[in-house]
């Protein structure tokens, strides 16, 4: 039995509230609306990750804090997170869906300061992103397009997977050589953005 028009499945997905349906497109082909309403939604998660990870790499610039290889990876995790974004966004297009831009809001990781904080941060993101990834990918097989399950997961998914792996290495040394959450773990931060071979990437 089909599911009613007007119900929705309880989901956490970010979708767009103030969304204009594709329906009239020429170019639409089996996109269901809930389905192109979260991946509108998705796509405006992903560009306020990149948002917040260029704030954090702007930090690591600050000349009281000076750490420009930890400020170059958060520059790197930025482009990475843009060019999600522009796939999905691109991948929109090509389904005939329309994209509903909304207002950039501050991106809440100011009182960050230290490299432990920000690398917790980034990888709270990062799981938080997946979670939403992968409800993503089951509503759009829930709606009878594996197309775009199949997209998420493997333009999405799978290339998350090993960056949450890097980070959680990148914690493990953090806290091996003294960093912490504050602004006391000095001389470990410094030891870290010198020594750790990622940031060099």
């Amino acid at each position: 039995m089909a599911e009613p028009a007007g119900k929705r499945l309880k989901s956490s997905l970010p979708l767009c509230k103030a969304h204009r349906s594709s329906a009239g497109s020429r170019a639409r082909h089996n996109l269901q609306a809930a389905v192109e309403e979260a991946l509108c939604g998705v796509s405006s998660l992903l560009w306020d990750g990149a948002y917040r990870l260029q704030a954090l790499a702007c930090v690591f610039e600050r000349d009281d804090v000076a750490l420009p290889r930890v400020a170059s990876f958060f520059h790197q995790e930025a482009l990475k997170q843009e060019d999600e974004a522009e796939a999905m966004l691109g991948y929109l297009a090509q389904r005939g869906g329309n994209f509903c831009s909304k207002d950039i809001q501050r991106p809440g990781c100011e009182a960050v300061c230290a490299v432990l904080p920000a690398l917790e941060l980034l990888l709270l993101q990062l799981k938080e992103e997946a979670d939403v990834l992968v409800e993503l990918s089951q509503l759009a097989r829930h709606h009878g397009d594996p197309h775009t399950a199949s997209f998420v997961k493997s333009h999405f998914l799978s290339p998350r997977g090993d960056r949450l792996k890097l980070l959680g290495d990148l914690l493990t040394s953090a806290r091996r050589v003294g960093c912490t959450n504050d602004q006391t773990g000095g001389f470990g931060e410094y030891i870290f953005n010198e020594l750790q071979e990622e940031l060099r990437r």
